[in-house]
């Protein structure tokens, strides 16, 4: 399971780059489908629920396990 998002979907000199992968980080290890971003508060899908759907479904999420 990828541990950063792709540079296109997270630059590493994204404003609070730190806290959105920590709030990531924290909701895989609770097995949470999502966690709020927290500079914008939607909601964010992890990497863990992404990938259980099976494919990419386009809309360019930030955790896409499936991105290359």
């Amino acid at each position: 399971l990828l541990r950063e998002p792709s540079r296109r979907r997270l630059p590493h000199d994204a404003p609070r780059r730190a806290e959105i992968l920590a709030a990531h980080a924290a909701a895989v290890a609770r097995d949470h489908a999502c966690y709020l971003d927290p500079a914008t508060g939607y909601a964010v899908m992890t990497a863990t629920a992404l990938l259980a759907r099976g494919s990419c479904c386009g809309l360019g999420c930030r955790h896409c396990p499936y991105l290359r």
